[in-house]
């Protein structure tokens, strides 16, 4: 029996300090993308970021077989990463033209794009949790994008598409989950937006210098840890205990663009996140709620 209990307590503490993994892993990213826009264009970065992710892909290959990598749904792929890579450049124009919390905030909007992409394509119904997540995503958008006081920055609205597109790949990567494995997505995802961002990136190609490399490193392996430990995260522990942790990125990165990009700390900012957030948590609290038999 206290073995039981012992292994009750564990599991949400190791799913919590997994998640905080993916928050690090999410934060250093961005720092990364910062610090080699200083004099690499955007699309050159996701070009090392494909190229590192696909070399780690391809690592551990031999480990699963070619076999893992099956698929009759090239075409879904095709279209879940021309969105996915849309919503990754989309994340890094915004990251060279806000502040890191802005776009932070505003990607938290993805799960209400998700919601709604889910109800018109999947089919799911449009519950009272759900209903309340897409109010409370409005709302808090119009805090964040304050309409009323002047133009809305392009950018901005950029970084809104973005979470649109991400959106949609979530959507995309359901419907694969249901034939293809986990390292099929990863691995058909490197292989298309590796020349997606690469035939693009050449006019304008800026070879890196050695002081690159840990930056370089830092987006393609903090894009794998973040994703890897935030699937184990919400394998270990239930999304109520993990969604919160999640939504710590937003504190966390402002600090950091207050203390290293000098970037002040807007509490609006902070007020339009935490009502998306608010509108997210309770729709997870209903649907995690144990339905009557």
């Amino acid at each position: 029996m206290t073995n039981n209990a012992t292994v009750g307590l564990v599991a949400p503490l190791r799913g919590a300090l997994w998640m905080g993994g993916a928050v690090l892993s999410f934060s250093l990213m961005a720092v990364a993308v910062r610090e080699l826009l200083r004099h690499m264009g955007p699309f050159e970065i996701l070009f090392f970021r494909t190229l590192v992710s696909l070399a780690m892909v391809l690592a551990v290959l031999p480990r699963y077989g070619l076999a893992v990598l099956r698929t009759r749904r090239i075409g879904l792929h095709g279209l879940r990463n021309v969105l996915h890579f849309g919503g990754q450049y989309s994340w890094v124009y915004a990251l060279a033209m806000l502040p890191l919390a802005t776009v932070f905030a505003i990607e938290f909007t993805m799960p209400v794009w998700t919601a709604v992409l889910a109800m018109l394509i999947l089919g799911e119904h449009l519950n009272r949790g759900r209903v309340v997540m897409l109010l409370l995503g409005i709302a808090g958008i119009v805090v964040i994008l304050r309409p009323g006081e002047g133009l809305i920055q392009p950018a901005a609205v950029v970084m809104l598409i973005g979470s649109l597109a991400y959106a949609s790949t979530m959507i995309a990567t359901k419907k694969l989950s249901q034939s293809d494995s986990s390292l099929a997505v990863l691995f058909y995802m490197s292989l298309i937006q590796t020349p997606l961002s690469l035939i693009p990136a050449l006019p304008h190609w800026v070879t890196p210098g050695v002081a690159d490399l840990p930056w370089i490193l830092a987006i393609g392996m903090g894009s794998f840890a973040a994703h890897y430990s935030m699937t184990r995260a919400f394998r270990l522990a239930d999304a109520t205990l993990v969604v919160p942790i999640d939504f710590l990125r937003l504190p966390l990165i402002a600090v950091i663009g207050a203390l290293f990009y000098g970037e002040a700390i807007d509490v609006r900012i902070m007020l339009g996140a935490a009502v998306i957030f608010a509108g997210t948590y309770y729709s997870i609290r209903r649907e995690s709620r144990p339905r009557p038999a």
